[in-house]
């Protein structure tokens, strides 16, 4: 067999032997308790009617044609970006084509050999493959741990960056974003926040929602989740949205998005602005499935602490979690298992999205089945 081949053969067994290969599967009638639009924006008539309405008053407007260094870049561009800036009370944005290239291009080009890059142990795999193509000096701090991140900070050389998410899109958590703050000026370090699970949750973010974000050095957003559409900004200072420009590579190397993507978060973002009864639906819909669910304390099967649209259940084992979402789907729910090494061996579970489109009485049935499967 030919060497390439031998290897990839390899690889997909063991991946097979221990129950973690991944598969594509096609949508399903099943009821939605596993996407990440949380506001129903993705399958929204009235977001629809809007994009088309917008696109269709600039009708000449297809493929972007090249980078926004060549012949990519719209005014329209500009224009959104100074938009979502000041929606989320930033001096300034840049898009790029998704979150994964927004973190890959902001952690690949600012930390510097020399400096050092603090990261959580649970944050997204973009920001953990950013921040290995940058020259710095790379440490990781115990999940949400402030005495862990102290601990790096202390020892920490150059200029400092530390990362988290807002809200962790495996566990469904928040950090302590004030105290973090707090720890950080301490140390003339730096704070990177991805936003991309809160965004929805809370209108604009956690940063904003609490007052922060004149602390906070960047925040990412990213258009796919609550936004129910594509891409993704880093907003900051000006001179960040220069530096970018310039040496990001994730944004200089690539034909810029489409009209049709800019349009639609542009028309995403309007209707976030009016959505502010969504926004308390989701969370009746949290209350509810959290209230329903039996934690039973003799059970080996822990609800991870969450005020979250995301609901996980730790099951320990890839075959476990398969299991509970097949017999979950079998009973009508699309519910998802997520694997070793997605999260870490031991920490497998089912993950449950909940969204202002699931009705009371179908949050209602999941939890009770999942009651009836694991608690009782």
């Amino acid at each position: 067999m030919n060497p390439a081949k031998k290897y990839i053969t390899s690889k997909l067994d063991e991946r097979r032997q221990n129950g973690g290969y991944r598969t594509l599967k096609p949508e399903s009638n099943l009821v939605d308790f596993c996407s990440n639009d949380y506001l129903g924006f993705a399958r929204s008539p009235l977001l629809r009617g809007q994009i088309e309405a917008e696109i269709n008053s600039r009708p000449n407007l297809n493929g972007a044609t090249g980078s926004r260094l060549i012949s990519g870049n719209l005014a329209y561009t500009e224009a959104l970006e100074r938009e979502i800036a000041a929606l989320f009370k930033a001096e300034a944005g840049l898009l790029f084509n998704s979150g994964y290239d927004a973190n890959l291009g902001l952690l690949s080009s600012l930390p510097q050999r020399g400096d050092t890059v603090i990261t959580d142990e649970l944050i997204h795999a973009s920001l953990i493959d950013g921040a290995r193509l940058s020259n710095a000096n790379r440490y990781t701090f115990k999940h949400n741990d402030l005495v862990s991140l102290e601990a790096k900070l202390k020892n920490a050389k150059g200029v400092i960056y530390v990362v988290t998410e807002s809200i962790f899109s495996m566990d469904g958590d928040m950090p302590p974003l004030e105290e973090m703050l707090t720890l950080t000026e301490k140390y003339g370090a730096n704070l990177i926040v991805d936003e991309a699970h809160a965004v929805g949750l809370y209108k604009t973010g956690i940063v904003s929602a609490f007052e922060l974000q004149d602390r906070v050095f960047a925040r990412v957003v990213t258009f796919g989740k609550g936004l129910g559409c594509h891409g993704a900004i880093v907003l900051g200072s000006d001179i960040l949205r220069q530096y970018l420009i310039n040496y990001a590579r994730s944004f200089i190397y690539t034909t810029a998005a489409p009209f049709h993507q800019l349009a639609t978060a542009w028309c995403a973002f309007k209707l976030l602005q009016t959505s502010d009864p969504h926004i308390d639906e989701l969370h009746h819909r949290i209350q509810l499935f959290k209230k329903t669910i039996v934690l039973n304390a003799q059970s080996n099967y822990a609800l991870i602490a969450s005020d979250s649209a995301i609901q996980c259940i730790l099951l320990k084992s890839n075959d476990k979690a398969k299991g509970v979402a097949s017999h979950l789907q079998g009973r009508g729910f699309d519910v998802r298992a997520i694997m070793s090494p997605t999260v870490a061996a031991g920490s497998e579970r089912i993950r449950i999205c909940l969204h202002t489109y699931n009705t009371a009485g179908e949050v209602t049935a999941l939890a009770n089945e999942i009651n009836h499967l694991l608690y009782e």
